[in-house]
């Protein structure tokens, strides 16, 4: 059989897989189950394009790392046939442990295990199925190999995780701004002193980079359309949880029912575990729902409605805390109308932060200059918005059903 398959990309083109290894852990179930995995969530709400998935971006994640493989061997670094493979499988499975719908799971159901922890254990247990080849991926992925550089390809504030979903969700939603010149970025890299750097003629890459990746955050991934319906999905998984604790019959796929009855953390997250988290993904969700619109609990019946049939809560989000008292009035609106009790208001009433932060100054983005000098892009850049980027920005919100 060939296993060297070529992949039609929309926006990359034609991908080849560069191995039997690859070609064989890409047809893997574990890996297969990011096809029915969204890459956005239920930001098709907003941008309905946006229904690519982790499938998608992983793939595309494999192209750009060749092309960064390939860029510092061009320039003198030394990067063996076996740190390559691992690099490729590293890329390739860093996003395996996502839950359905993404982030969801990670706040409801599953809510003391990160995706990336899922991910560590979905690796090391294909790890023993193909007889220990994705070890030094698994150190790779974990920073634990000796070489930095190569960690961070796979994890940084310029790595290629990020140079495809910002250009791949840029493409998706139609959102130009976040359209970055991934190619160009992967063609300014280098090493120096074991440190992934850019070369200077990058800098406005870079600058670029970031700016994009701020704007991204308040126009898609924050866009408080996609909050409200975001934090409406990890409430509903959250009431059908309570009311599987009660007793209260639901109708879910069995994979749903294992998360809805057990109390899922990390040291009880084995291989049964991670067996029935492979079976999960967004049809199930999705399946549920539909089905808990007409469910006799108001609480789930109304929050599954506004779900499946777009009639998405008011959303108030700015700079400042939600004042109390405002609080407090929209409680009793909302009480009167609905007549739900008390303990059930948080479920209607939802309230939070979020945070955009497009550049952290605890693991810089490094420039190498001509002279050989390493220098933080923030220093070096002349673009007068950096320094303020790398502030974390704060918004409060408040979700609530219409009252009037």
């Amino acid at each position: 059989m060939n296993k060297l398959k070529i992949i039609n990309d929309p926006i990359y083109g034609f991908i080849t897989i560069p191995s039997e290894l690859i070609f064989d852990i890409i047809e893997h179930r574990y890996f297969q189950r990011l096809r029915r995995i969204s890459q956005m969530g239920l930001s098709y709400l907003v941008y309905p394009g946006a229904k690519h998935t982790r499938f998608q971006h992983a793939i595309g994640c494999i192209f750009l790392m060749q092309k960064a493989i390939n860029v510092l061997k061009f320039k003198g670094i030394k990067i063996s046939d076996k740190e390559e493979q691992a690099l490729l499988i590293a890329i390739l499975l860093h996003d395996i442990g996502h839950g359905a719908f993404s982030h969801a799971l990670e706040h409801s159901i599953v809510n003391t295990v990160s995706h990336e922890e899922i991910s560590l254990k979905f690796m090391e247990a294909l790890n023993k199925e193909f007889n220990g080849k994705l070890t030094l991926a698994i150190h790779i992925f974990k920073g634990t190999h000796k070489r930095n550089f190569l960690n961070q390809l796979i994890a940084s504030q310029l790595d290629i995780d990020r140079l495809d979903y910002l250009k791949r969700d840029s493409f998706y939603t139609g959102v130009a701004e976040g359209n970055v010149n991934s190619e160009r970025l992967i063609t300014m890299l280098n090493v120096v002193a074991d440190e992934l750097v850019i070369e200077e003629k990058g800098i406005y890459s870079v600058e670029k980079f970031i700016l994009a990746r701020r704007l991204m955050y308040w126009q898609v991934y924050l866009h408080k359309t996609g909050l409200v319906a975001e934090n409406m999905l990890v409430e509903v998984l959250k009431r059908a949880k309570e009311l599987t604790k009660k007793g209260v019959s639901l109708n879910v796929s069995k994979a749903l029912q294992f998360f809805l009855e057990k109390k899922i953390n990390n040291s009880n997250f084995d291989s049964t575990v991670l067996e029935n988290f492979s079976e999960l993904d967004d049809y199930d969700i999705i399946t549920a729902i539909k089905s808990w619109q007409n469910h006799k609990d108001f609480v789930l019946s109304y929050l599954s409605k506004a779900i499946i049939q777009r009639k998405l809560p008011k959303i108030i989000l700015k700079s400042e805390k939600i004042d109390k008292e405002k609080i407090r009035s929209i409680s009793k609106k909302v009480l009167q109308k609905y007549k739900v009790s008390k303990t059930e208001l948080p479920y209607l009433i939802m309230q939070g932060k979020v945070t955009n932060q497009a550049y952290d100054l605890k693991s810089p983005i490094k420039i190498v200059l001509k002279n050989g000098e390493l220098k933080d892009i923030v220093s070096v850049s002349d673009h007068f918005n950096l320094k303020t980027l790398s502030k974390p920005v704060v918004k409060y919100f408040i979700s609530f059903p219409k009252y009037s």
